[in-house]
């Protein structure tokens, strides 16, 4: 059986017109051990000042008062948000009457023939209130703490951007520029020497000098995206022949307009989304065909990358430990107001999808000079 601490004392609200019955429920209670305080009214009106002027641990209430009934008074507490269990203790009520009060939100009912069970029925009220309520405050701290990651998501995703810039910064103003000089000097040996030997040594020096450019220039294009000034389907675009150059697999853009009209910060998530998928794809898809999809429509602006490859276990994927690819792509795309869905089966290709509505505000994104 349900019990309440012997030390608990419970103020409780009695909403009854017979005196009688007032004093018998008190006496039931207080029999069963309970410390209480139990103050009856019988008007709506004295109900409505009593439960707005201080709290209650429990309520109860005969159904059939003079001039309005116990729902009456269920509608005048249910507004509040940390009401009390409110427990129908009436003679003049049908079981379906009742059922129907507990649809909308009362606690219990108890008919007085049965008074010996209202410490019982209290008690359950009461358990039930404190499991709802601590339900309630967990569910509080659970989105509290979502907010917290998605915000230091949010702070981390712009850090990791702002750095980037600023390494894309270094290769070209100090490494790339102090590439491009030595292999003008080592040209200019190679140039003014006589010695066959040397001349030799010197193009294979300028030749790796060369490469070393071309790889910092790389490098520095996927750490910040220039080619985004230039709109985001001109980038998806420079993404995909760069896919096909390295993997040989053809990947097609199609795009509802050559210019989409959107955000810096949706562009970049964007951009992001369709690097880190066709980098997957790349690592474990195994295709012969990816297709890549932009618009604008309808004010969404999405995109979508598939292909035709050996697909995985959608399940699997989101519960392997060190997903953070995926799980990434999804924090970002939160980061603008967005979502990602990927849709997957096994040897029949995956399907990742960045829907962004572009008319709502999104959430606010500093991405510094990564534009």
């Amino acid at each position: 059986m349900v019990t309440i601490a012997p030390d608990q004392a419970l103020n409780i609200l009695h909403l009854e017109d017979s005196l009688a019955d007032h004093d018998l429920a008190a006496r039931t209670l207080r029999r069963s051990g309970l410390l209480l305080h139990i103050t009856r009214v019988d008007s709506l009106t004295e109900f409505q000042h009593l439960t707005d002027s201080q709290p209650f641990d429990v309520i109860l209430a005969d159904y059939r008062l003079p001039g309005f009934t116990a729902l009456d008074a269920w509608a005048h507490v249910a507004q509040k948000p940390h009401h009390p269990p409110f427990i129908l203790l009436s003679g003049a009520i049908g079981e379906a009457a009742a059922v129907d009060a507990m649809r909308l939100g009362i606690a219990d009912y108890l008919l007085k023939e049965d008074m010996s069970r209202l410490p019982h029925v209290v008690a359950r009220a009461l358990e039930v209130h404190e499991a709802r309520r601590a339900h309630d405050l967990a569910v509080a701290e659970l989105g509290a703490s979502q907010r917290r990651l998605a915000e230091l998501t949010e702070h981390l995703q712009s850090s990791i951007e702002q750095e980037r810039a600023s390494i894309a910064r270094e290769i070209h103003d100090d490494i790339g520029g102090a590439l491009t000089a030595v292999r003008f000097d080592v040209a200019w040996i190679g140039r003014h020497s006589v010695d066959a030997e040397m001349q030799a040594h010197a193009a294979s020096a300028a030749e790796m000098l060369q490469h070393a450019i071309g790889a910092s220039q790389r490098i520095m294009m996927n750490l910040r995206p220039p080619i985004l000034e230039q709109g985001l389907v001109a980038a998806v675009q420079w993404l995909a022949a760069g896919f096909e150059r390295r993997t040989g697999v053809p990947a097609r853009v199609h795009a509802s307009s050559d210019t989409l009209h959107t955000p810096p910060d949706i562009q970049l998530v964007a951009y992001r989304t369709a690097q880190e998928a066709l980098t997957n794809i790349s690592k474990h898809a195994e295709c012969s065909r990816v297709e890549i999809d932009l618009s604008d429509k309808e004010d969404v602006l999405t995109l979508e990358v598939s292909d035709n490859g050996r697909g995985m276990d959608l399940e699997q994927a989101r519960d392997k430990p060190k997903a953070f690819g995926l799980k990434g792509l999804q924090e970002r795309a939160r980061t603008v107001g967005g979502w990602l869905d990927i849709s997957s089966r096994r040897g029949h290709g995956t399907s990742v999808i960045l829907s962004v509505p572009l008319t709502s505000p999104a959430l606010p994104t500093d991405t510094g000079d990564v534009q």
